[in-house]
């Protein structure tokens, strides 16, 4: 049987998935089991999606690719193998991700494609000339069993793109969920006269049913550019070096790409047929987390103005979990929370490891800067087991703790001051380990709160043992909505309470908690309420609030839930959608294009926030709420408005 927090804490698609496996009840096309490892299969190599595939003659690349099925070691080059269905090119080994085609704008492409999958469909989707009109896709080329079929296209608007392939025309992209998923490449067409050097990252997934002991068990990978985490590859940038990126979704699932420590601009937003690239001069998309929808497209820019080790990854932290290895067996046993390196051994998914380096010596710290002292304690809670504990947090502020008893949810919200420097003591009273990160804060990487990566070479963060401290400094260089959570078994310790809004403002003595709501939304502490509530403000059922007519609210909505990438905060009389103003992204002011005033709804991704005023336009019962993707209640708070 699968873990009941994976059953609880799943979006829709993958839930679908998680209890059709373990009924025995499998999605058209899957086998019951990951294929072992064929020493007669040809191993698939990993590409990092550096070299575009073909060759370019007086205006024309010519490409040949082949469709055909190898061995696939999504984790370790030893650990087990899966069978899938990949394309190689121009002769070569089968690599996952499929070939890069990658062109200037106005370059014909002639691409030779081979269908050598032993009597099985090929249905290639993508390669086409992308229009500034397009609306939709043209049918797919279809290829029969040993068949080679030439698909030439002019390579039209510039933008990030991909092509992909599966047995049928009627397999939508995110169905590709066993052998078909991994049938997939980058398609990139460069402005002409543009050199920007960036990297490709493409998103893929695969899951399947694995019979281990007689019962059928759910296993999945996602991966970036055809690896898991820890075995992604390490990118390495220099100070003030700007990093230019394209990430491409061609999984299944919604994924929240957050960047620790810094903000990037999100340059273009696009898909498979059409991208969106923001003009020079247009104003700046400055995030820190950029919610990927799949089948989506973004490309980025930043500048990393700090040293160490940082972390690029899918906020959705079941995406994240350490699951079995691919043939089924248990790599890191449930009840094992002490494991020597959280980072390295327990997490997994679509991460990327970045090291910032600068070619001048660093002195060594010195902390003479008078400091504002927190200590933030991180507690056991009443109510837990041990499959599903109860912790939380109570803050100590100049001899004030909040709060002073269980229960400890919601975690105390934290409110410092920008431009002062503070330190934050983390006492862990659990008992297993623990590190708190400082999501969406400008800070020195050795504190970003990542145990066994967080810091640079001989100088990493360590997690923080049962009665041991860490102290973390930074000074907030913006007001903003910022959160605070566990970073060591983040979907056990996130469930359990170990998460609280962290909100950064101009001044503390005019801060104003009436005229300010932050809006925290979580997961239950219980697996079997997951599917149906979530919490705000750490209850399923938060009481009411009060507001006046005509008077500005500040409304900050803080997404820390542990799967839920696609739910929708609004603010409703009755059934109608009243009006706000957008005032900031993850923290950040938006420019006066974009602080526009509009309907009060908007989805969110795990990680994100948004901040937005809202003015209370005549009395009576109002009430701000949560819903779904599809649109369904999942948690509501009351506001009388007099």
């Amino acid at each position: 049987m699968a873990d009941a927090r994976v059953y609880a804490t799943a979006d829709s698609a993958t839930l679908w998935f998680i209890l059709a496996c373990t009924a025995g009840i499998l999605a058209p096309g899957l086998v019951s089991a990951a294929a072992t490892a064929t020493p007669s299969l040809e191993q698939i190599k990993i590409s990092d999606n550096r070299a575009s595939a073909g060759t370019l003659s007086g205006g024309t690349l010519t490409v040949r690719i082949e469709a055909r099925t190898g061995e696939w070691h999504p984790d370790g080059d030893a650990d087990p193998g899966i069978v899938v269905k990949a394309f190689s090119t121009d002769g070569g080994p089968l690599q996952i991700p499929g070939p890069v085609i990658r062109v200037k704008q106005g370059t014909e492409v002639r691409a030779f494609v081979r269908n050598a999958l032993d009597g099985k469909p090929l249905v290639v989707h993508g390669l086409y000339e992308r229009k500034a009109d397009a609306s939709a896709a043209p049918d797919p080329v279809s290829i029969a069993p040993g068949e080679v079929r030439e698909v030439r296209f002019m390579a039209g608007k510039p933008g990030t793109y991909y092509y992909w392939a599966a047995s049928t025309a009627a397999v939508l992209l995110a169905q590709r969920s066993g052998r078909d998923s991994q049938l997939t490449g980058a398609l990139v067409v460069d402005p002409l006269g543009a050199n920007v050097q960036d990297r490709v990252l493409l998103i893929g997934g695969w899951s399947n049913s694995v019979v281990v002991d007689q019962q059928p068990v759910f296993v999945r990978r996602i991966v970036i550019n055809g690896k898991s985490w820890p075995h992604t590859e390490r990118l390495t940038y220099r100070v003030n070096d700007p990093v230019h990126m394209r990430v491409i979704n061609a999984g299944a699932v919604v994924h929240p790409m957050h960047l620790h420590g810094f903000y990037f601009n999100v340059d273009s937003r696009g898909d498979e047929v059409a991208d969106t690239v923001f003009a020079n001069g247009s104003s700046a998309h400055m995030v820190n987390t950029e919610r990927l929808a799949s089948g989506r497209t973004f490309s980025l820019t930043w500048i990393p103005t700090r040293t160490g080790n940082w972390l690029f990854h899918c906020h959705d932290n079941l995406h994240l979990l350490r699951g079995r290895s691919v043939d089924g067996h248990i790599v890191v046993p449930a009840a094992d929370h002490h494991v020597v390196n959280h980072a390295l051994e327990m997490m997994a998914g679509p991460v990327m490891g970045i090291t910032v380096v600068s070619d001048e010596v660093e002195p060594a710290p010195k902390d003479s800067v008078e400091r504002r002292r927190l200590r933030l304690i991180a507690r056991v809670d009443t109510g837990g087991t041990e499959t599903e504990p109860a912790f939380g947090y109570s803050l100590e502020d100049g001899g004030k703790t909040t709060p002073l008893a269980p229960p400890y949810l919601p975690g105390p919200t934290i409110v410092l001051e920008r431009g002062k420097a503070v330190s934050i003591t983390v006492d862990n009273q659990l008992p297993e380990p623990t590190a708190v990160h400082w999501h969406g804060i400008e800070l020195e990487s050795y504190y970003d709160g990542v145990a066994g990566f967080a810091g640079s070479a001989g100088h990493i963060a360590p997690p923080i043992p049962p009665g041991g401290t860490f102290e973390a400094r930074f000074t907030p260089p913006r007001s903003g909505t910022f959160i605070y959570h566990t970073h060591i078994d983040e979907v056990r310790q996130q469930q359990a309470g170990l998460s609280g809004a962290l909100l950064v403002v101009d001044s503390l003595s005019t801060y104003d908690p009436d005229h300010d709501f932050p809006l925290l939304v979580t997961v239950p502490r219980r697996s079997e309420d997951a599917a149906a509530v979530v919490l705000l403000n750490g209850s399923a059922a938060p009481p009411a609030r009060e507001m006046r007519t005509g008077e500005r609210y500040r409304l900050r909505f803080i997404n820390v839930h542990t799967s839920r990438p696609s739910m929708r905060m609004s603010v409703m009389r009755d059934r109608e959608l009243l009006s706000w103003r957008a005032l900031a992204k993850d923290g950040m002011d938006l420019p006066a294009d974009q602080a526009t005033s509009g309907p009060s709804t908007v989805q969110m991704g795990n990680g994100e926030t948004y901040d937005f005023e809202f003015v209370p336009p005549a009395p009576g019962a109002i009430r701000i709420q949560v819903a779904n993707g599809a649109g369904d209640l999942l948690v509501s708070m009351p506001v009388h408005v007099r």
